[in-house]
């Protein structure tokens, strides 16, 4: 399968990238504070379990994201969503990925999950995308599936901070 788009990796060097055409969605959760907060969110963002913790079906070709790992996203147990990780970082403050829609995605474009620790130690997720529909039945549902892209993102960071609860320095 191929990519979708064009801008493979946009978002790498710059998680507000939104190619022209493109919807952007740029959400920032803090996490909590502290070395065992990264890490913990770390593992959790890298190894798929943020994901199943969202009640999000992942059927991964690896048990932690690396680049060129095929992982198709099954939403409400209807929707498949072909994916391919484009790039992935760990680093001592900041671990992620973003992946690139496939053929047969309903939307078209990159969306990332990074976890960082800034200087003060805090500990923050972006979840960030550029997207457009590119299924009818995505096309059909307009601003809603934008709607529904922020309250994911949203999501992703409640449920982060789930996980990660009770490891805070704060």
């Amino acid at each position: 399968m191929s990519f979708t788009y064009d801008a493979v990796g946009a978002t790498r060097e710059n998680l507000a990238a939104c190619p022209p055409g493109f919807h952007p969605l740029y959400v920032r959760t803090r996490i909590g504070e502290g070395q065992e907060v990264f890490r913990r969110a770390a593992e959790a963002v890298l190894t798929w379990e943020l994901h199943r913790a969202l009640g999000v079906g992942i059927d991964a070709g690896a048990d932690r994201a690396a680049p060129d790992v095929d992982v198709t996203v099954t939403l409400a147990g209807l929707i498949k969503a072909p994916c391919r990780i484009v790039w992935a970082v760990e680093e001592p403050r900041r671990a992620g990925w973003a992946y690139g829609t496939l053929t047969g995605h309903p939307e078209s474009g990159e969306e990332a999950f990074v976890v960082d620790r800034t200087g003060d130690g805090t500990v923050w997720l972006t979840v960030a995308a550029f997207s457009r529909a590119a299924k009818w039945y995505a096309r059909a549902a307009g601003p809603a599936t934008r709607g529904l892209q922020h309250a994911y993102a949203r999501r992703c960071g409640a449920v982060l901070r789930r996980l990660c609860a009770g490891l805070s320095e704060d």
